[in-house]
């Protein structure tokens, strides 16, 4: 008799339109990748023979290169639609929403502020401030903060805090306590403390204010938690993801480009270290994949486990184009939607505030940027409704507090495109 196998045959998870879409987006791209290959590969053998590339070959590389980066967003936007819940109606809706965000709801939607100050007076929780204005849910403020950290470059890679302060101070040690070998019988010396120093991170406060017509909050099947992350999502990530990178510490996060920046190998605490290029303004001819193999092992073994590369999409342009002496292309695609695209085998970040490729420009950074920089939060978002300033929308005055600043000026080096 034959043996029946009684085992639950494998299965797949459906596919949703949108990671079908998704997919297919990034089987153009791969396409597209290899006519930019080709295309490359004819510039840089036009060079090699007449010491320079036809222009016409020249546009062409330019324009698939544009090509790509357009195809590589869009591809972004796809997974992004995809990870946010679907609303849910009828049996297949969630778990009733607690009493703060029923009362919130009807904030947002009809103005009525009086459940909210019941719950404030019955919990003591400060949800008014002296500014009006009330605390969002806990739902809608995950729902805010997990699409900050899915479309926020830095913040995607950085250490996130979560504090109810205004500042955050985290003490360092400067000198570790001293420690030494001793014999078994031998008398053990007193050591001395270790030197501490702290580092402070003030929370600073950026706002939104999405509009909505007076039709949309009557609607019922409006999910108010989406809506909202939809509209500050972009306003949000676009303020902080600049102020990360560039940000002078003055009522915004203190950019790590604005720290003090040192030759690699002058390195002290307090500055970053850089590793130069060879060339100003650009790589050193045959020498692209020596200068980042120099920048890769100025960081120490413990922080490459989880480094990454951090440029801009121009930037990244140029990389696109980098081979090795063996003629292999340094930069490689990202092997399914919504994963990121590598360089020497480490994944590559794309912020656009990063500065481009000029002469003495650190257009390039890698590290372990979630020990390198920390951003903070403060708990709590703030929404104050306006139906007055610009009738006939509503206007919703939606505000977060956030700081940020390096913590480890050893986890991460920028390349110093100088010679």
């Amino acid at each position: 008799m034959p043996e029946i196998n009684l085992a639950a045959p494998e299965t797949k998870a459906p596919q949703t339109a949108q990671s079908v879409e998704a997919d297919a987006a990034l089987d153009r791209f791969a396409g597209m990748l290899e006519s930019f290959r080709e295309a490359n590969d004819q510039r840089l053998s036009e060079i090699e023979r007449r010491m320079s590339a036809d222009p016409l070959t020249e546009e062409k590389v330019e324009r698939i290169g544009r090509a790509l980066d357009e195809q590589e967003r869009r591809i972004e936007r796809l997974v992004l639609k995809g990870m946010r819940p679907p609303l849910e109606t009828g049996r297949g809706r969630a778990a009733e929403p607690s009493e703060h965000r029923s009362a919130f709801d009807a904030y947002v939607r009809a103005g009525d502020e009086q459940r909210l100050r019941r719950i404030e007076e019955k919990a003591m929780s400060g949800l008014v401030g002296a500014d009006g204005g009330f605390l969002v849910p806990a739902e809608t403020e995950s729902e805010i903060g997990r699409r900050l950290s899915a479309i926020s470059p830095i913040r995607s890679i950085a250490a996130v805090r979560t504090v109810s302060a205004a500042v955050l101070k985290k003490p360092f040690a400067i000198t570790g306590a001293q420690t030494g070998w001793v014999g078994q019988a031998d008398a053990r010396p007193q050591t001395s403390a270790p030197q501490l120093a702290e580092l402070s991170f003030p929370t600073m406060e950026l706002y939104a204010m999405p509009a909505a017509t007076n039709a949309l909050l009557d609607d019922a099947a409006v999910d108010i938690d989406a809506w909202l992350g939809d509209e500050v999502e972009q306003a949000f990530a676009a303020q902080e993801g600049a102020a990360f990178i560039n940000g002078d510490g003055v009522n915004k996060p203190k950019g790590f480009m604005t720290y003090p920046t040192v030759d690699e190998s002058a390195w002290s605490w307090g500055s970053v270290g850089t590793v130069a290029s060879g060339a100003d303004s650009s790589f050193r001819a045959g020498g692209a994949a020596d200068a980042l193999i120099d920048l890769v092992y100025a960081l120490k073994a413990g922080y490459r486990q989880n480094a990454s590369f951090v440029m801009n999409r121009r930037t990244q342009g140029a990389v696109r184009k980098l081979k090795d002496g063996d003629g292999n292309y340094l930069w490689q695609a990202p092997v399914s939607a919504g994963g990121r695209a590598s360089l020497m085998g480490f994944p590559v970040v794309e912020a656009e505030d990063m500065p481009d490729i000029t002469a003495g420009s650190k257009a390039i950074a890698f590290g372990d940027f979630s020990r390198f920089y920390l951003v903070v939060d403060r708990q709590g978002v703030r929404v104050l409704r306006d139906p007055y300033s610009a009738k006939p929308y509503v206007l919703f005055y939606t505000t977060k507090r956030v700081g940020g600043g390096v913590q480890d000026f050893d986890a991460a080096k920028f390349l110093d495109f100088s010679a």
